[in-house]
Protein backbone atom coordinates (compact mmCIF):
# COMPACT_ATOMS: atom_id res chain seq x y z
CA UNK A 1 0.00 0.00 0.00
CA UNK A 2 1.39 3.34 -1.09
CA UNK A 3 2.56 5.97 1.78
CA UNK A 4 0.61 9.52 1.51
CA UNK A 5 2.92 12.20 0.31
CA UNK A 6 4.29 14.47 3.19
CA UNK A 7 3.38 18.01 3.80
CA UNK A 8 6.27 21.11 3.78
CA UNK A 9 5.49 21.14 7.03
CA UNK A 10 5.81 17.09 8.12
CA UNK A 11 2.28 16.66 7.59
CA UNK A 12 0.76 13.94 5.39
CA UNK A 13 -2.02 14.35 2.56
CA UNK A 14 -0.94 16.42 0.23
CA UNK A 15 1.70 15.87 -2.89
CA UNK A 16 5.38 16.90 -3.28
CA UNK A 17 6.26 20.47 -4.30
CA UNK A 18 7.84 20.18 -7.73
CA UNK A 19 10.35 23.04 -8.92
CA UNK A 20 8.66 24.96 -11.72
CA UNK A 21 10.13 24.34 -15.23
CA UNK A 22 10.45 27.16 -17.73
CA UNK A 23 12.80 29.97 -17.81
CA UNK A 24 14.50 30.06 -14.48
CA UNK A 25 15.44 26.26 -14.59
CA UNK A 26 16.65 27.26 -18.31
CA UNK A 27 18.52 30.35 -16.76
CA UNK A 28 19.46 28.37 -14.31
CA UNK A 29 21.44 25.74 -16.24
CA UNK A 30 22.83 28.36 -18.23
CA UNK A 31 24.75 30.10 -15.51
CA UNK A 32 25.57 26.77 -13.92
CA UNK A 33 26.86 25.96 -17.26
CA UNK A 34 29.46 28.68 -17.58
CA UNK A 35 27.11 30.69 -19.91
CA UNK A 36 28.33 34.22 -18.22
CA UNK A 37 31.98 33.67 -18.72
CA UNK A 38 31.51 32.60 -22.44
CA UNK A 39 29.56 35.24 -23.08
CA UNK A 40 32.00 38.04 -21.39
CA UNK A 41 34.66 36.12 -23.02
CA UNK A 42 32.80 36.60 -26.65
CA UNK A 43 32.46 40.03 -25.65
CA UNK A 44 36.02 40.97 -25.31
CA UNK A 45 36.97 39.11 -28.56
CA UNK A 46 34.47 40.84 -30.36
CA UNK A 47 34.86 44.42 -29.08
CA UNK A 48 38.17 45.12 -30.27
CA UNK A 49 37.52 44.01 -33.52
CA UNK A 50 34.82 46.27 -33.93
CA UNK A 51 36.27 49.21 -32.44
CA UNK A 52 39.30 48.58 -34.87
CA UNK A 53 36.94 48.10 -37.96
CA UNK A 54 34.48 51.52 -36.84
CA UNK A 55 37.86 53.51 -36.15
CA UNK A 56 38.99 52.39 -39.82
CA UNK A 57 36.19 52.81 -40.98
CA UNK A 58 35.61 56.61 -39.31
CA UNK A 59 39.10 57.66 -40.79
CA UNK A 60 38.75 56.53 -44.40
CA UNK A 61 35.35 57.92 -44.40
CA UNK A 62 37.09 61.94 -43.37
CA UNK A 63 40.08 61.03 -45.44
CA UNK A 64 38.19 60.56 -48.93
CA UNK A 65 38.52 64.22 -49.93
CA UNK A 66 42.05 64.27 -49.27
CA UNK A 67 42.71 61.36 -51.03
CA UNK A 68 41.04 62.29 -54.32
CA UNK A 69 43.22 65.78 -53.59
CA UNK A 70 46.45 64.05 -53.34
CA UNK A 71 46.28 60.83 -54.86
CA UNK A 72 50.12 58.46 -54.91
CA UNK A 73 52.00 61.99 -54.35
CA UNK A 74 50.72 61.38 -50.72
CA UNK A 75 52.93 58.88 -50.03
CA UNK A 76 55.84 60.25 -52.20
CA UNK A 77 56.03 63.51 -51.87
CA UNK A 78 57.67 65.71 -49.60
CA UNK A 79 55.56 69.02 -49.53
CA UNK A 80 53.18 69.68 -46.42
CA UNK A 81 51.68 72.89 -47.03
CA UNK A 82 48.60 74.27 -45.59
CA UNK A 83 48.13 76.53 -48.19
CA UNK A 84 47.17 80.56 -47.62
CA UNK A 85 44.71 80.21 -44.62
CA UNK A 86 43.74 84.61 -45.13
CA UNK A 87 43.41 84.50 -48.95
CA UNK A 88 40.34 83.37 -51.14
CA UNK A 89 39.68 79.80 -51.37
CA UNK A 90 39.90 77.95 -54.71
CA UNK A 91 37.76 74.80 -56.23
CA UNK A 92 39.55 72.07 -57.80
CA UNK A 93 37.92 69.07 -59.45
CA UNK A 94 34.91 70.30 -57.25
CA UNK A 95 36.73 70.54 -54.22
CA UNK A 96 37.14 73.81 -52.22
CA UNK A 97 40.25 74.16 -50.74
CA UNK A 98 42.84 76.97 -49.98
CA UNK A 99 45.60 78.35 -52.65
CA UNK A 100 48.70 76.06 -52.23
CA UNK A 101 47.51 73.70 -50.07
CA UNK A 102 50.07 70.23 -50.20
CA UNK A 103 49.92 67.02 -48.69
CA UNK A 104 52.94 65.29 -48.58
CA UNK A 105 54.04 62.41 -46.08
CA UNK A 106 57.52 61.10 -47.29
CA UNK A 107 59.25 62.55 -44.51
CA UNK A 108 56.97 61.94 -41.54
CA UNK A 109 56.50 58.16 -42.68
CA UNK A 110 60.40 57.95 -43.18
CA UNK A 111 61.08 59.98 -39.54
CA UNK A 112 58.12 57.58 -37.77
CA UNK A 113 60.23 54.40 -38.91
CA UNK A 114 63.93 56.00 -38.34
CA UNK A 115 62.85 57.11 -35.18
CA UNK A 116 61.71 53.64 -34.34
CA UNK A 117 64.54 51.52 -35.50
CA UNK A 118 67.25 53.78 -33.89
CA UNK A 119 64.73 53.65 -30.43
CA UNK A 120 65.03 49.21 -30.89
CA UNK A 121 68.76 49.29 -31.94
CA UNK A 122 69.52 50.85 -28.35
CA UNK A 123 66.82 49.46 -26.20
CA UNK A 124 67.04 45.79 -27.33
CA UNK A 125 70.19 44.73 -26.12
CA UNK A 126 70.25 46.63 -23.24
CA UNK A 127 66.89 46.05 -22.42
CA UNK A 128 67.80 42.02 -22.47
CA UNK A 129 71.13 42.68 -20.51
CA UNK A 130 69.54 44.35 -17.83
CA UNK A 131 66.93 41.57 -17.50
CA UNK A 132 69.56 39.26 -17.50
CA UNK A 133 71.71 40.81 -15.28
CA UNK A 134 68.61 41.35 -12.52
CA UNK A 135 67.57 37.99 -12.65
CA UNK A 136 71.16 35.87 -12.73
CA UNK A 137 73.02 38.02 -11.01
CA UNK A 138 71.98 40.73 -9.03
CA UNK A 139 71.31 39.52 -5.03
CA UNK A 140 67.34 38.76 -4.41
CA UNK A 141 66.94 41.82 -2.39
CA UNK A 142 69.09 44.52 -4.58
CA UNK A 143 66.97 42.78 -7.85
CA UNK A 144 63.87 43.63 -6.27
CA UNK A 145 65.03 47.61 -5.66
CA UNK A 146 65.91 47.74 -9.56
CA UNK A 147 62.89 45.75 -10.73
CA UNK A 148 60.80 48.08 -9.17
CA UNK A 149 62.69 51.06 -10.57
CA UNK A 150 61.87 49.60 -13.84
CA UNK A 151 58.58 49.79 -13.42
CA UNK A 152 58.15 52.93 -12.41
CA UNK A 153 60.50 53.94 -15.22
CA UNK A 154 57.50 52.23 -17.39
CA UNK A 155 54.88 55.14 -15.92
CA UNK A 156 56.61 58.11 -16.19
CA UNK A 157 54.47 60.28 -18.39
CA UNK A 158 56.14 60.73 -22.26
CA UNK A 159 55.68 65.03 -21.41
CA UNK A 160 58.31 64.61 -18.19
CA UNK A 161 60.10 62.30 -20.48
CA UNK A 162 59.90 64.87 -23.44
CA UNK A 163 60.95 67.74 -21.23
CA UNK A 164 64.15 66.00 -20.36
CA UNK A 165 64.96 65.42 -23.74
CA UNK A 166 64.96 68.55 -24.48
CA UNK A 167 66.21 70.60 -21.73
CA UNK A 168 69.16 68.17 -20.73
CA UNK A 169 69.40 64.94 -23.15
CA UNK A 170 69.46 67.42 -25.77
CA UNK A 171 72.62 69.57 -24.96
CA UNK A 172 74.28 66.27 -23.78
CA UNK A 173 73.91 65.18 -27.23
CA UNK A 174 75.18 68.21 -29.21
CA UNK A 175 77.86 68.62 -27.13
CA UNK A 176 79.47 65.47 -26.87
CA UNK A 177 77.45 62.19 -28.56
CA UNK A 178 77.09 63.67 -31.49
CA UNK A 179 80.78 65.44 -32.48
CA UNK A 180 82.03 61.57 -31.26
CA UNK A 181 79.83 59.98 -33.52
CA UNK A 182 80.49 62.49 -36.42
CA UNK A 183 83.86 62.14 -36.14
CA UNK A 184 84.59 58.52 -35.29
CA UNK A 185 81.38 57.12 -37.69
CA UNK A 186 80.97 60.10 -40.14
CA UNK A 187 84.68 59.56 -41.24
CA UNK A 188 84.07 55.59 -43.08
CA UNK A 189 83.80 56.03 -46.91
CA UNK A 190 79.63 55.96 -47.79
CA UNK A 191 78.50 56.67 -44.01
CA UNK A 192 79.47 60.29 -44.25
CA UNK A 193 76.41 61.57 -45.67
CA UNK A 194 74.49 60.53 -42.76
CA UNK A 195 76.67 60.45 -39.89
CA UNK A 196 79.22 62.86 -40.56
CA UNK A 197 77.18 66.28 -41.69
CA UNK A 198 76.76 69.09 -39.12
CA UNK A 199 75.45 67.72 -35.46
CA UNK A 200 73.12 70.19 -34.50
CA UNK A 201 72.00 71.84 -32.11
CA UNK A 202 70.35 68.43 -29.59
CA UNK A 203 66.88 68.42 -31.78
CA UNK A 204 66.05 65.84 -34.24
CA UNK A 205 66.73 62.34 -35.25
CA UNK A 206 69.28 61.57 -32.54
CA UNK A 207 67.36 62.93 -29.68
CA UNK A 208 64.47 61.34 -30.98
CA UNK A 209 65.44 58.33 -31.11
CA UNK A 210 67.06 57.99 -27.81
CA UNK A 211 64.07 59.59 -25.95
CA UNK A 212 61.76 56.69 -27.67
CA UNK A 213 64.53 54.30 -26.15
CA UNK A 214 64.16 55.94 -22.56
CA UNK A 215 60.53 54.83 -22.79
CA UNK A 216 60.76 51.55 -24.58
CA UNK A 217 63.96 50.30 -22.28
CA UNK A 218 61.30 49.32 -19.23
CA UNK A 219 58.79 47.68 -21.13
CA UNK A 220 61.02 44.88 -22.75
CA UNK A 221 63.34 44.69 -20.01
CA UNK A 222 60.25 43.95 -17.54
CA UNK A 223 58.55 41.83 -20.03
CA UNK A 224 61.93 39.91 -20.31
CA UNK A 225 62.90 39.69 -16.78
CA UNK A 226 59.48 37.89 -16.07
CA UNK A 227 59.98 35.65 -19.03
CA UNK A 228 63.36 34.58 -17.94
CA UNK A 229 62.34 33.64 -14.56
CA UNK A 230 60.14 31.20 -16.17
CA UNK A 231 63.31 29.62 -17.44
CA UNK A 232 62.94 25.86 -15.73
CA UNK A 233 66.22 25.25 -13.59
CA UNK A 234 67.00 21.97 -15.37
CA UNK A 235 68.30 23.48 -18.65
CA UNK A 236 70.16 25.65 -17.50
CA UNK A 237 71.41 23.70 -14.68
CA UNK A 238 72.71 21.12 -17.76
CA UNK A 239 74.13 23.84 -19.86
CA UNK A 240 76.21 24.51 -16.75
CA UNK A 241 77.29 20.91 -16.15
CA UNK A 242 77.95 20.51 -20.12
CA UNK A 243 80.85 23.31 -19.96
CA UNK A 244 79.00 26.09 -21.07
CA UNK A 245 79.93 29.69 -20.00
CA UNK A 246 77.44 32.22 -18.85
CA UNK A 247 77.08 34.22 -22.28
CA UNK A 248 77.01 30.77 -24.40
CA UNK A 249 73.99 29.18 -21.37
CA UNK A 250 71.73 32.57 -22.26
CA UNK A 251 72.70 32.48 -25.93
CA UNK A 252 71.68 29.16 -26.23
CA UNK A 253 69.69 28.16 -23.85
CA UNK A 254 67.96 31.05 -21.85
CA UNK A 255 66.96 33.33 -24.62
CA UNK A 256 66.05 30.66 -27.35
CA UNK A 257 63.63 29.57 -24.57
CA UNK A 258 62.13 32.53 -24.18
CA UNK A 259 62.59 33.82 -27.78
CA UNK A 260 58.92 34.28 -28.45
CA UNK A 261 57.77 36.00 -25.36
CA UNK A 262 60.73 38.57 -26.30
CA UNK A 263 59.66 39.61 -29.64
CA UNK A 264 56.33 40.28 -28.36
CA UNK A 265 57.55 43.09 -26.01
CA UNK A 266 59.72 43.96 -28.94
CA UNK A 267 56.48 44.95 -30.41
CA UNK A 268 54.85 46.00 -27.62
CA UNK A 269 57.86 48.79 -27.35
CA UNK A 270 57.86 49.45 -31.31
CA UNK A 271 53.98 50.40 -31.04
CA UNK A 272 54.76 52.43 -27.97
CA UNK A 273 57.80 54.15 -30.37
CA UNK A 274 55.50 54.21 -33.53
CA UNK A 275 52.74 56.07 -31.75
CA UNK A 276 54.45 58.57 -29.49
CA UNK A 277 53.58 61.80 -30.16
CA UNK A 278 54.36 64.66 -27.26
CA UNK A 279 57.66 63.12 -26.55
CA UNK A 280 59.10 63.15 -29.59
CA UNK A 281 57.35 66.79 -30.97
CA UNK A 282 59.23 68.61 -27.62
CA UNK A 283 62.97 67.22 -29.33
CA UNK A 284 62.52 66.39 -32.46
CA UNK A 285 62.21 69.76 -34.65
CA UNK A 286 58.83 69.43 -36.01
CA UNK A 287 60.79 70.42 -39.68
CA UNK A 288 57.69 69.60 -42.23
CA UNK A 289 59.38 68.49 -45.34
CA UNK A 290 62.47 67.50 -44.55
CA UNK A 291 63.45 64.41 -45.16
CA UNK A 292 65.92 62.41 -42.33
CA UNK A 293 68.78 62.53 -44.40
CA UNK A 294 71.19 63.56 -41.28
CA UNK A 295 71.26 61.64 -37.97
CA UNK A 296 71.13 64.94 -36.16
CA UNK A 297 69.56 67.23 -38.23
CA UNK A 298 65.92 68.29 -37.26
CA UNK A 299 62.66 66.41 -38.68
CA UNK A 300 59.16 64.86 -38.00
CA UNK A 301 57.20 62.25 -37.30
CA UNK A 302 53.35 61.52 -38.40
CA UNK A 303 52.37 61.50 -34.78
CA UNK A 304 54.65 64.94 -33.88
CA UNK A 305 53.12 66.29 -37.00
CA UNK A 306 49.54 65.16 -35.48
CA UNK A 307 49.94 66.70 -32.20
CA UNK A 308 51.97 69.88 -33.71
CA UNK A 309 49.52 71.13 -36.34
CA UNK A 310 46.36 70.04 -35.39
CA UNK A 311 45.10 73.25 -34.22
CA UNK A 312 45.84 75.01 -37.33
CA UNK A 313 44.14 72.28 -39.56
CA UNK A 314 41.04 72.56 -37.54
CA UNK A 315 39.25 75.20 -39.51
CA UNK A 316 40.09 73.43 -42.90
CA UNK A 317 37.94 70.56 -43.81
CA UNK A 318 40.58 69.36 -46.03
CA UNK A 319 43.34 69.68 -43.73
CA UNK A 320 41.71 67.70 -41.42
CA UNK A 321 41.20 65.10 -44.24
CA UNK A 322 44.90 65.46 -44.98
CA UNK A 323 45.46 64.11 -41.03
CA UNK A 324 42.74 61.73 -41.25
CA UNK A 325 44.83 60.18 -44.10
CA UNK A 326 47.95 60.55 -42.17
CA UNK A 327 46.29 58.69 -38.88
CA UNK A 328 45.55 55.65 -41.84
CA UNK A 329 49.35 55.33 -42.88
CA UNK A 330 50.33 55.15 -38.88
CA UNK A 331 48.02 52.56 -38.53
CA UNK A 332 48.54 50.42 -41.23
CA UNK A 333 52.33 50.65 -40.43
CA UNK A 334 51.13 49.45 -36.79
CA UNK A 335 48.99 46.81 -38.59
CA UNK A 336 51.46 45.57 -40.85
CA UNK A 337 54.64 45.62 -37.73
CA UNK A 338 51.74 43.49 -35.75
CA UNK A 339 51.66 41.10 -38.84
CA UNK A 340 55.44 40.50 -39.37
CA UNK A 341 55.75 40.09 -35.49
CA UNK A 342 53.08 37.44 -35.35
CA UNK A 343 54.48 35.46 -38.10
CA UNK A 344 58.25 36.11 -36.44
CA UNK A 345 56.89 34.36 -33.41
CA UNK A 346 55.41 31.54 -34.86
CA UNK A 347 58.90 30.91 -36.79
CA UNK A 348 61.15 31.05 -33.20
CA UNK A 349 58.78 29.30 -30.69
CA UNK A 350 59.51 26.50 -29.27
CA UNK A 351 62.00 25.36 -26.45
CA UNK A 352 66.02 25.26 -26.17
CA UNK A 353 67.73 22.19 -25.76
CA UNK A 354 70.99 22.87 -24.14
CA UNK A 355 74.31 21.77 -26.37
CA UNK A 356 77.38 21.63 -25.07
CA UNK A 357 80.69 22.79 -26.02
CA UNK A 358 81.67 21.58 -29.48
CA UNK A 359 78.30 19.00 -30.04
Amino acid sequence: MALPALRRGGGAGTRPLRRPAGSASSAGRWVRGGGPIRAIGLGGAVVPGLVLIGLTAELIIKAIPAIGYSGLHFLTSSTWNFGAQYATPVRTNGLLHMQGEAFGALPQILGTLATSAIALVIAIPVAIGAALLIVERLPRRLAGIAGTFLELLAGVPSALVGLWGAVTLGPVVARHVSPLIAHTVGRIPGLTGFFGQSTGYGQGLLTSGLVLAVMVIPIIASTSRELIRGVPVLPSEGAVALGMSDFERARKVTLPWIASGVVGAIVLGLGRALGETIAVAMVCGVALGTLPTNLYGAMVTIAANLVQNLETAITDPLDISAFAELALVLMAITLLTNVAATLLVRRVSGTAIPVGRGL
